[in-house]
C-alpha cells in the first residue's frame, strides 16, 4: 500500500485527458492530486471520477487554474473553493477542509495534512516592495493570468486571502499534532529556495508565501508535496522531504521519456536519504 502524488492534471488539453485514462489500476494504494486539475467543474469531475477508480482513496488541494473564474462562472473567490469542495465530498474525496487522515501504509503511520495557502507576492527579490511586485514581474514581460482570473472576494486582496488560509492553517496543524509526523500537501511551493523557472524567474511572485517557509520546522514533518512549477523534482531541507509532482501541459510532458502521467512514490520514498548538501534531484 503506497501514497502516490501528482499536480496540474490541466485537464483543459484533450491529450492530458486521454493520457490520464490510461494509467492502470493501483488497488489498494492513494493518490494526492496536488492542484491545478483545470478551470472547468467538468474538469475537476472528470478526474475524480477517473481516479477514484484507479485509486483506494484521493486527496485533493486547490491550485490557482482551479480558483480561475472565467465568463459564465457563477461562482469566484472563495465562493468557487467552497464548490469545489462540496464537489470533492460528493466523491468522497479528502480536501484542506476535513479532518486529517491517518495514512495505515508503508512509511507510516503519519497524519496526511491537505493545506490551502495561495500567495501574497512575497517571493521576490528583498529590495522589491510587495506593491511594486507584480510591476517588477511585469518588467520581463511575465503576468500571471491570476490577475484578471483568481478573484479574492470577500477578502480585500489575495495576499489578504492568504493570510487568512495561513492562520487558518496554522491552527489547524497545532490543534491536530497528536504525536505522529505530517505529510504536508500545498499546490504551492512552501519555500521561495524551491522556486526553480530559469525562463521565467520574476513568476516567482505568484509561487507562494514566506510565512511557510518554516513549517517543514514548526511542526513535525517527513514530506512536503506541491506543485505549480511544472519541475518535477526532489529536494532535501533540513532533513525533509519536499517533492515537486507536476506533470504539466502537452508539450512539456511530451518531452519526457514517458507521455503518461508521471506519479510520485510519497510513501514509503526513497529507501535512503538523498544528500543534504547535494543539488535537487529531478525526476522526469
Amino acid at each position: 500500500m503506497k501514497l502516490y502524488a501528482i499536480s496540474d492534471l490541466h485537464l483543459g488539453f484533450k491529450q492530458n485527458r486521454q493520457q490520464l485514462q490510461t494509467l492502470p489500476n493501483y488497488g489498494d494504494d492513494w493518490l494526492i492530486i496536488a492542484g491545478d486539475v483545470g478551470e472547468k467543474e467538468t474538469h475537476l469531475r472528470f478526474a475524480l471520477e477517473a481516479l477514484g477508480q484507479r485509486f483506494a482513496r484521493l486527496l485533493w488541494v486547490p491550485g490557482n487554474h482551479d480558483l480561475w473564474s472565467l465568463p459564465g462562472d457563477s461562482h469566484r473567490g472563495q465562493a468557487k473553493y467552497n464548490h469545489q469542495v462540496q464537489i470533492c465530498r460528493e466523491y468522497g474525496v479528502l480536501t484542506p477542509e476535513d479532518p486529517y487522515a491517518i495514512w495505515p501504509g508503508e512509511g507510516g503511520p503519519c497524519l496526511l495534512a491537505p493545506l490551502f495557502t495561495l500567495y501574497d507576492y512575497t517571493f521576490r527579490l528583498d529590495n522589491i516592495p510587495v506593491e511594486k511586485a507584480v510591476a517588477w514581474s511585469a518588467e520581463t514581460d511575465v503576468i500571471c493570468s491570476d490577475e484578471e482570473l483568481l478573484h479574492f472576494d470577500p477578502y480585500s486582496s489575495r495576499g489578504a486571502w492568504c493570510a487568512a488560509r495561513c492562520a487558518y492553517s496554522e491552527t489547524r496543524l497545532e490543534q491536530a499534532q497528536n504525536g505522529m509526523p505530517y505529510v504536508l500537501i500545498d499546490h504551492f511551493p512552501l519555500r521561495y529556495d524551491l522556486i526553480r523557472l530559469p525562463r521565467i524567474p520574476r513568476f516567482s511572485v505568484w509561487c507562494g508565501t514566506r510565512r511557510t517557509e518554516n513549517w517543514h520546522q514548526r511542526f513535525p514533518t517527513i514530506a512536503v508535496v506541491s506543485g505549480h512549477l511544472h519541475m518535477p523534482a526532489t529536494d532535501y531541507r533540513d532533513g525533509v522531504r519536499f517533492e515537486e509532482v507536476s506533470w504539466g501541459y502537452p508539450r512539456q510532458w511530451a518531452r519526457r521519456s514517458k507521455p503518461q502521467p508521471s506519479l510520485r512514490e510519497i510513501l514509503p520514498g526513497p529507501s535512503l536519504p538523498y544528500p543534504q548538501n547535494a543539488g535537487p534531484f529531478w525526476r522526469w
